[in-house]
């Protein structure tokens, strides 16, 4: 998101940090309690692995995310706190099965593939390799399609290289480097030229090829990191769609680009289960003071499975499940009514944090606070006031109360731009509602793990994320505690959309898909 140009931007650059015991500018018991319990007694090493390694991707409408939704509500019990798997709608449901591909010929080997999701599957099938063709126009493509017929297609670019451009620009002379990048270039272009003349976007053309009797699709979206591919989700619905890693995808269309006779043998198993219910898992610790004014901590739960789903974000949902655990034992009695979101349907389009604020206009109407945390497992390291001109004075109050281990080099944006999407909290702000993101260091997260094959439970920073949980207790007992509600009057100044040249506005709220016909329509 970029800030304004008027927007100022504070940087709290505090001393070095002492010992831990003399790291709070107040002598707040509670704050030193959640610190002992955060830093000392965390169990975020035994959360992430378990919900990571045990129960694993967390696909919406999967059993594995209803298994992490009955997860979550048994840790909630265990703690003492009220929770509820809570339904907003209906989504396709689908099992992953056992899955493997091996090159047969011209040489034998087996290759990095996953399935996409909600892809159909196949019992074991043996076809040929052929290319998308580099054809005129579409009726040269139809024209092609019978040589598509009990063949696995490959419609994605071919990398050249695999290896990153960091490699390059450390090992290679500067003119290689220079003539990889353009021939790369050249040839991306030619690609997708190619993929144009077909007539068909790339999304459309698995259809069209199933339609022609294809055995499978093959794809390969690289991120441009070693080994990292990011893995999405399937569009035929008769015959797999599999996605090869980078090097095995460059592998199989030299074979076939250079008539090698590529061969593959594939068996991958899925199930089909018909519209089955979602859930957002909702936990609350409830307030004798002001129970009807809430307090609210928030994270999408679900995944895409083509890997752990580690920092997307299961680093979100462990912040704010021990966040929660510690809140029940150093704060059992907040003054506003505690709640824990965990949403369902991000990936979709917010659908599950969306559908929650249609559901709870009460919860909307008395927000005083929304922690929302969703960009990988680095520390927090950035915060935005969402474009609400007068929180600026009462995040100055916490940030003062907070121990300098937790607040050194925190980059706050004064008065920030209401987020308009690509995380939950969004899904809050638009109604006006004081629903802040925590913006975390990258950690690689754009290039390594964001919907990846490589998002997994090594990847976490598990030092970074206990300090994420400990901050985010503090963040909900302060604003619990914080005398009056937020201000909610908004800016009314926004730049222009460089886009589209049109001033800025205060984003609208987007109702939920609560059905996959629906996100169909």
């Amino acid at each position: 998101m970029r800030s304004p140009r008027f927007a100022l931007i504070a940087i709290l650059a505090l001393s070095p940090s002492p010992a831990p015991a003399q790291t709070f500018a107040v002598d707040d018991p509670v704050l030193r309690r959640i610190w002992q319990e955060g830093m000392e007694r965390s169990q975020i090493p035994l959360l992430g692995q378990t919900l990571l390694d045990s129960i694993g991707p967390r696909l919406t409408g999967s059993p594995g995310m209803k298994a992490g939704n009955d997860w979550l509500v048994a840790m909630y019990t265990r703690w003492g706190v009220t929770a509820r798997n809570e339904p907003y709608g209906t989504w396709k449901g689908w099992r992953r099965g056992v899955s493997h591909v091996d090159l047969i010929a011209p040489r034998v080997r087996s290759l990095e593939a996953t399935m996409l999701a909600w892809s159909p599957g196949t019992k074991r099938a043996e076809g040929k390799v052929v290319i998308l063709p580099d054809v005129p126009d579409s009726n040269a493509l139809v024209a092609w399609l019978p040589q598509a017929r009990n063949a696995f297609v490959a419609i994605s670019f071919p990398q050249p290289t695999c290896r990153p451009d960091q490699s390059w620009e450390a090992w290679a002379q500067a003119p290689a480097v220079e003539r990889m990048k353009a021939q790369r270039d050249t040839a991306r272009r030619a690609w997708d030229e190619r993929v144009r003349r077909t007539g068909y976007q790339v999304r459309a053309l698995p259809k069209r090829l199933e339609a022609a009797g294809a055995r499978g699709i093959l794809t390969n979206l690289w991120t441009g990191g070693w080994g990292a591919d990011r893995v999405f989700d399937a569009r035929t619905e008769k015959v797999p769609t599999v996605h090869l890693s980078c090097e095995d995808y460059g592998l199989v269309f030299r074979l076939a680009e250079r008539n090698q006779g590529p061969v593959i043998r594939m068996e991958a198993e899925a199930e089909f289960l018909g519209e089955v219910p979602v859930y957002n898992t909702v936990a609350e610790i409830r307030a004798l003071e002001k129970p009807d004014e809430y307090v609210m901590l928030s994270a999408h739960f679900d995944s895409w499975d083509g890997s752990s789903g580690a920092t997307d974000n299961g680093t979100g949902t462990i912040v704010m499940l021990e966040a929660m655990r510690i809140i029940r034992a150093t704060y059992p009695a907040p003054k506003r009514t505690i709640v824990a979101g965990h949403w369902s349907g991000e990936e979709q389009g917010l659908n599950g944090s969306r559908a929650f604020a249609a559901d709870h206009p009460e919860m909307v109407d008395g927000l005083q606070a929304l922690f929302n945390q969703d960009n990988g497992t680095g520390r927090v390291a950035n915060l935005s006031m969402q474009g609400l001109v007068n929180a600026g004075g009462v995040w100055g109050r916490w940030l003062a109360r907070l121990p300098g281990e937790l607040t050194r080099n925190l980059s706050v944006q004064f008065p920030g731009m209401a987020s308009g999407g690509g995380t939950d909290n969004a899904s809050f702000v638009c109604y006006g509602a004081p629903a802040f993101g925590l913006g975390s260091l990258g950690a690689d997260y754009s290039q390594y793990t964001w919907h990846t094959s490589r998002d997994t439970f090594d990847k976490l920073i598990l030092d970074d994320v206990k300090h994420n949980a400990t901050l985010t207790a503090m963040l909900v007992y302060l604003a619990s505690e914080e005398p009056e509600r937020i201000s909610r009057e908004r800016r009314t100044l926004f730049p222009v959309n460089p886009q589209t040249r049109a001033p800025g506005s205060w984003p609208a709220c987007q109702p939920a898909a609560r059905s996959s016909a629906e996100s169909r329509r």
